[in-house]
């Protein structure tokens, strides 16, 4: 189960941003990702199998990273994660930039807001 206490009673690194600005990123984040999938989708070429999967791995490691630091509490692991989130995030964007333009350039605030993620995430792993 989540502990907020646990979270909050955290040492927050440098430039933490207030808790309630996470909602509205992530809302417009998942939209301009699935927007993103969506014209990728979309785009009439053939051999893109490695985007579904690039893009597929990103998503499935964005999604457990949350349980992994919230409720396993687990700070390296999930510093872990979001690394390889990078990693992936960034190969969606050069394979979905190869085949439409929009689709690449529509992941670039998301791949800025993990980068991001990572530091904060190091952070409370060097702080905490």
């Amino acid at each position: 189960m989540y502990s907020t206490e646990w979270y909050t009673n955290l040492i927050k690194p440098p430039f933490s941003p207030p808790d309630w600005i996470f909602t509205p990123v992530w809302t417009f984040l998942y939209i301009t990702i699935f927007l993103a999938f969506f014209i990728y989708f979309k785009t009439p070429q053939c051999s893109k199998k490695s985007g579904y999967i690039y893009f597929f791995t990103q998503l499935l490691l964005n999604f457990i990273w949350s349980p992994i630091f919230f409720i396993l509490q687990n700070i390296p692991l999930a510093l872990f994660v979001v690394i390889l989130m990078d990693i992936f995030t960034i190969l969606t964007i050069r394979k979905f930039l190869s085949y439409s333009t929009i689709s690449g350039l529509l992941l670039v605030p998301y791949l800025i807001w993990i980068l991001f993620a990572t530091y904060l995430n190091f952070g409370y792993l060097i702080l905490n």
